[in-house]
């Protein structure tokens, strides 16, 4: 099946129409509009630079319900340690620039330059929120992603510390499930997070369990006071470094 070039109207194809890769259409632009439209109908982008934008659904799709969160004994203990201190959207903009530097065996990353400016944008819309971690004054970990609804869409990680990026997603996905929250889209598979509880389902499954979480009002806005008690959580520990959400180099 060719791939569907975007016109300049913000439409995108049917999801099944797209390649077994998971891939499903070239062009467009990462404008609000149309990045918020392509994450309602379960699409989002990925490419590398020097690349046109590249929109994929794949199937099937790995996701997080937060029911199903599993948190081990030692991740436990990390958390009651309070070693660290654990906020959201206190600095987007750090979070995501600290995702877009290479992993070690990377030649480049996918969050170009033109995608940084696009997801910051969202952010200052209230759509694109960070989890942050901190070790005193230093950005130790953190991720990033799109809420819409009752669910939320990651998109990176990085931990410049062990735990550290578990620490933001664990914290992240029992708030989000206190709220009524019932879908963490992970997008690709990987076995850091399902040793958390993720799992394939089938892309139409996926779509229309999307559909009915985004029958929720979205949770827009800053998230810097999300917490329960409207404070900062304090987490540590020890464990091995590990990146969620993250699709490697295209």
């Amino acid at each position: 099946m060719p791939v569907y070039r975007l016109p300049d109207a913000v439409r995108f194809p049917p999801v099944d129409h797209a390649e077994k890769s998971g891939l499903l259409a070239v062009g467009g632009d990462l404008s609000p509009e149309r990045l918020l439209t392509a994450y309602r109908e379960g699409i989002f982008p990925w490419y590398a630079d020097g690349e046109p934008i590249l929109w994929w659904s794949p199937d099937p799709r790995f996701v997080l319900f937060p029911a199903e969160l599993h948190v081990s004994r030692s991740m436990r203990q990390f958390l009651k340690k309070g070693t660290v201190r654990i906020t959201f959207d206190r600095a987007f903009r750090k979070v995501i620039s600290a995702c877009r530097k290479p992993r070690p065996g990377q030649n480049g990353t996918w969050i170009t330059r033109e995608m940084l400016e696009a997801y910051c944008a969202l952010h200052d819309l209230g759509y694109a929120h960070s989890v942050e971690v901190w070790q005193e004054t230093r950005l130790a970990g953190g991720l990033y992603g799109i809420s819409l609804g009752h669910a939320f869409f990651g998109e990176s990680m990085f931990s410049a510390i062990p735990n550290a990026s578990k620490a933001a997603l664990i914290t992240l996905v029992e708030d989000l499930g206190r709220r009524g929250f019932s879908l963490i889209d992970c997008q690709i598979e990987t076995a850091h997070l399902a040793g958390l509880g993720a799992r394939p389902i089938p892309r139409s499954e996926f779509c229309v369990l999307l559909r009915q979480s985004l029958r929720h009002k979205t949770l827009r806005g800053n998230w810097r006071d999300m917490l329960t008690d409207g404070s900062e959580k304090q987490a540590g520990g020890q464990s091995h470094h590990a990146d969620a959400f993250e699709r490697g180099s295209s």
